[in-house]
């Protein structure tokens, strides 16, 4: 006699099998239902614990296709037991996720004035960045912040962020500031004369950063002071961002700022 499976579904009909994949610690997926991100931080007989960016944390149960890896469908399963127990974190203090692949950018920008203020921001967020999608575009000066944002056109489904330099009310920085501010359009300053000001003097060694009298550029007053040479600040700033390992060397007017750019762009 022929034999009949008991399963009458129709093969169109049935879900297309989807891959298992070990919950490491630092794996970041999604759990569909709820739409909550986070990076995997625990693992245990039927559950699984995740932590987003923000430090919360959501216990999951392991069930078939319960979650999203990269957008894609996958069922999580418990590691070896001779994995890692705890991941390691990046250069701004998130849950590290090794081998992730950088997420399609966003639409969303973050733009920062300055070539030196860009590359702090790389430095301690890049990794953070590349998961979240978000671009950073370098700012030349804030004179050009009315045409920019003007063609950049933002919206809800793509915010704008802007990090500029010692904005101070009733500037004419701060009046152009304020006026291309939107909810979709977040512009906020922190509170240093140059980014070099953000990194702690203790990370280099020195007391704190020197005086410089007004109306003497800046770059060139620090580096007299501190017996830094005076002829080349690039190469003195990049000295200065070599003793950067993590944002526990920056000050944390510099950090909120940055997250807080972090936040308008990828939160909904």
């Amino acid at each position: 006699m022929r034999q009949y499976s008991a399963d009458l579904t129709p093969p169109w009909k049935k879900p297309k099998p989807v891959p298992e994949v070990a919950a490491e610690p630092g794996l970041v997926v999604e759990e569909p239902g709820t739409g909550f991100c986070g990076a995997v931080i625990r693992c245990e007989a039927g559950t699984v614990t995740l932590e987003d960016r923000f430090g919360k944390h959501r216990v999951f149960p392991l069930e078939p296709r319960g979650f999203l890896l990269e957008g894609r469908a996958v069922t999580l399963v418990r590691p070896p037991s001779n994995g890692p127990s705890r991941p390691s974190r990046t250069a701004s203090g998130s849950v590290a996720v090794p081998g992730a692949r950088a997420r399609v950018a966003r639409a969303g920008r973050i733009y920062v004035e300055g070539r030196h203020d860009a590359e702090l921001v790389e430095k301690v967020w890049g990794d953070d960045l590349r998961i979240e999608g978000v671009v950073v575009e370098y700012l030349e000066g804030v004179d050009d912040l009315p045409a920019i944002v003007a063609e950049f056109a933002p919206g809800p489904d793509a915010r704008l962020g802007v990090l500029v330099d010692h904005l101070l009310p009733g500037t004419k920085e701060w009046r152009i500031a304020q006026s291309v501010t939107s909810d979709h359009a977040l512009v906020v300053g922190h509170p240093y004369i140059d980014i070099w000001e953000a990194v702690k003097p203790s990370a280099l060694g020195i007391g704190s950063w020197p005086r410089v009298p007004h109306g003497q550029d800046w770059k060139t007053g620090v580096c007299r002071a501190l017996g830094w040479p005076t002829d080349n600040t690039g190469a003195v700033w990049q000295a200065i961002l070599a003793r950067v390992g993590s944002y526990k060397d920056l000050e944390p007017e510099l950090l909120g700022c940055v997250e807080r750019l972090i936040d308008h762009v990828t939160v909904p």
